[in-house]
Formats: structure tokens, sequence, C-alpha cells
């Protein structure tokens, strides 16, 4: 099993690596793509790379579906690892299999953040980041303001040999469950934990909103 005695990247203490996951496909879009859909005037997987770099206290990977898929020009530029997923329309499950055996070996723990959130924004990744060092044993899952459970989640490096057992679209959901005692929640702003854009309706419906 692997240790947690921090991890390569920035060489905090924390140690947090962060693993976007980015090989879904997107088969609610009808043809169109989520993670190139603009925000901000780019790519949304662009945006949410660039902004796991800045708060990242560790390395930060991407799966993806293979290396010569649209998406990877997203990486351009970018110090993020590509995760190449060739079993990728298994589910989740073969993205955080793939990301999480990527990892460095001496990373001290993993947030798994579905790179489908654009709500989601520096600060509050940031402040996954801090809770882990506060409490790096536990398992750190965001809430939105109502209190329902989201994205990222912050898995510990104890777990990284558990997390290789997930299995088609349901991710860690099972083992979350198994762990119910070590999960530490961290409310995170209005709804950025728990809005995901899937189909072409949803982000039609998030554009009309007033964005911050």
């Amino acid at each position: 099993m692997r240790t947690a005695q921090g991890c390569g990247g920035s060489g905090t203490v924390a140690g947090c690596a962060i693993l976007i996951l980015a090989a879904g496909a997107a088969s609610r879009m009808r043809g169109g793509d989520k993670l190139r859909e603009e925000v901000a005037g780019q790519p949304l997987l662009r945006v949410m790379l660039t902004r796991a770099l800045a708060a990242a206290s560790g390395p930060v990977l991407c799966t993806l579906p293979s290396a010569d898929h649209p998406r990877m020009a997203c990486l351009a530029g970018l110090d993020v690892t590509p995760v190449l997923v060739p079993d990728a329309a298994e589910g989740m499950g073969a993205s955080i299999r793939a990301g999480v055996l990527a990892l460095p070996p001496d990373c001290a723990a993993v947030m798994i953040l579905p790179a489908d959130l654009p709500d989601l924004d520096s600060d509050d990744l940031r402040r996954m980041v801090t809770a882990h060092a506060a409490a790096p044993h536990a398992i750190v899952r965001a809430v939105d303001s109502d209190g329902r459970h989201g994205h990222p989640v912050v898995f510990p490096a104890a777990l990284f040999d558990a997390l290789q057992g997930c299995h088609g679209d349901s991710g860690a959901r099972d083992l979350l469950r198994a762990h119910s005692d070590r999960i530490m929640t961290i409310p995170l702003p209005a709804h950025h934990a728990t809005t995901d854009l899937d189909t072409p309706e949803d982000w039609a419906a998030w554009r009309a909103k007033p964005q911050p």
C-alpha cells in the first residue's frame, strides 16, 4: 500500500493531487461536448484545469478517452498530466482506477473532481485542500448550501487501493458508503458542489442565470 508522505508537484505539506475526470462520452449532449462548451471565453475543461492548478498542493491529472480526442487540446501549455482511459465507456469507475494508478507513489491524498461543475472555483478547491491538511485521515466531501452531497471528494492515501476497486458509473459511491464514518463534509457556496451540466437544456438554463 502507498504511504502518505507528501506528494510531488508543488511540494507543500498537504500533498493533495487533483484528479479531473474528463473521459466520459457526454452522450446526453446529443452530439455536443459539454467539456468544450465555452465558459468565460474558454472551453470548460481548460477552465477547470486552470482552477485546479491554482489550488492544488500536488500534481494535477486529467483523464481522457484517447490521445487524439479533441479534449486533449485543452491541456496545451498547462502543467497537467493526461491519463488515457481506453475503457472509459465502462463509466466513472474506469477513470478513477486509471487516475489513481497514475498518481506519484508518495501522494498523501487525491481530490476527485468531475470536470462538468462550472460553478466550482479555485477558492472552493483550496477550501477542500485546506480541510484535508487539517484532517489528513478523513474523507473530505463537499456539500452545497442545502446540505446535499456533491463534488469534489478528497480521499487519503490509505484508500487508494480501495479506489482501485471502483467499477461502473457509480464511481466511488460504494466506497463512500462503506467508509461513511470517515467522511467530513465541507459546505461550499450556493450549489457549487452540485451544479453539473449534462444536457443542452442544463447549459441553457445555467447561462440564463446571472453569473457572479
